[in-house]
């Protein structure tokens, strides 16, 4: 398969910036998540890397080789969408061999690729059937037979389980992954679903508003954003934020929330006063009666083995994931632990992560 380079792009629609300067690079055989919010330029970014929009600047190589210029027809690339654009008066068979036949394949390797295909996808019962009378799952699975039946160095995939049902998209996200491991393809997928980015991705760019703000794998991006806009999108429940009014200096292992120090990985840089923001998770946080940080419930959201609770403070609301079992009362007033060395801190005016010990593995940026 195919490394793809994606170099200061960007791409322009009169005076509008969809994409701006986007970089990065996708492994041999990886499984790259573009994700983010609609408009933020992850479609458009992907149109680009498959030839279908040229980009206004930067450029695109596909192993090695400038791409930027040449047609979608030219990339050996195969492309999915979110609706299937299959043939209605098609059957299975003849959809997923469309593309052999339009490059003259012979008819017993058409027949042979597209019997492996379709086994690959356990859909090889379906093979006669038209797809009008399939379910949402079996029409995106021949979808998908139609891009793998080639082999092409990539497959671009743009938000392809949109139009199915929550269950059916959980279960094709690890069909999706398994398949991809088992034909060592190189795959970019679009999603505004950071659930299936989680669930599927090697490595993650997550764009808003033209830009990449961070790329990483699920793990690092989860534990470690870059941004209070990262944070915020990634988890369910996303990262709570308590403001903070301080000045910092380089080796400061804590901060004063509320008139009370609470601990923080080490920070790397001075800082002059100024407004932060500390980032928690609700798994980082649990009730501590003889805590001084205290704050008031205001909401519970049981989940089976745990609970959402939603804690209102005079620095802002902290969501803590704790035991169902544990009894919580509406307007109780409680003590709050924050797991030390799992604070993100921010700068609240630009938005972006302070250096700081949690970084320090270079994932920070």
């Amino acid at each position: 398969m195919a490394e793809i380079k994606v170099e200061t792009v960007a791409k322009t629609f009169g005076t509008f910036a969809a994409v701006k300067g986007v970089t990065f690079t996708i492994d041999h055989g990886s499984f790259f998540v573009i994700l983010g919010p609609s408009g933020c330029g992850k479609t458009t970014t992907l149109r680009m890397i498959a030839g279908l929009e040229l980009p206004t600047a930067g450029r695109i190589l596909l192993d090695g080789e400038d791409v930027t210029a040449l047609p979608a027809s030219a990339r050996d690339i195969a492309f999915v969408f979110q609706l299937f654009a299959l043939y209605p008066h098609m059957n299975v068979r003849q959809n997923i061999g469309f593309p052999l036949r339009c490059q003259n394949y012979a008819r017993a390797e058409i027949r042979e690729s597209v019997e492996e295909a379709a086994r690959l996808l356990r859909i090889d019962h379906l093979l006669e059937r038209r797809v009008g009378g399939l379910s949402g799952g079996d029409r995106q699975r021949v979808a998908l037979g139609r891009a793998i039946v080639r082999r092409p160095k990539a497959f671009l995939m743009d938000e392809p389980l949109g139009a199915l049902d929550s269950e059916f998209r959980r279960l094709m996200c690890g069909e999706l992954r398994e398949l991809h491991d088992r034909i060592d393809a190189t795959t970019v997928y679009i999603t505004h679903d950071q659930l299936e980015a989680m669930a599927m991705a090697d490595r993650i760019a997550v764009m808003n508003q033209g830009r990449v703000e961070q790329i990483g794998t699920p793990q690092e991006i989860y534990d470690r954003p870059s941004s209070m806009f990262v944070a915020d999108f990634i988890g369910a429940p996303p990262m709570s934020f308590l403001g903070v009014h301080a000045s910092l200096q380089r080796g400061d292992r804590s901060i004063t929330v509320d008139g009370v120090p609470i601990e923080m990985p080490e920070v790397y840089e001075d800082r002059a006063e100024g407004k932060f923001a500390l980032g928690v998770r609700p798994e980082n946080v649990s009730f501590a009666d003889a805590s001084l940080l205290r704050g008031r419930v205001i909401g519970a959201e049981y989940l089976g083995t745990t609970q959402i609770v939603t804690v209102i403070t005079a620095n802002g609301q902290v969501k803590a994931r704790l035991p169902s079992g544990k009894a919580v009362r509406v307007g109780e007033s409680v003590g709050l632990a924050l797991r030390p060395d799992r604070l993100s801190l921010f700068d609240a005016m630009s938005g972006q992560a302070l250096p700081s010990a949690l970084y320090a593995g270079g994932h920070h940026g």
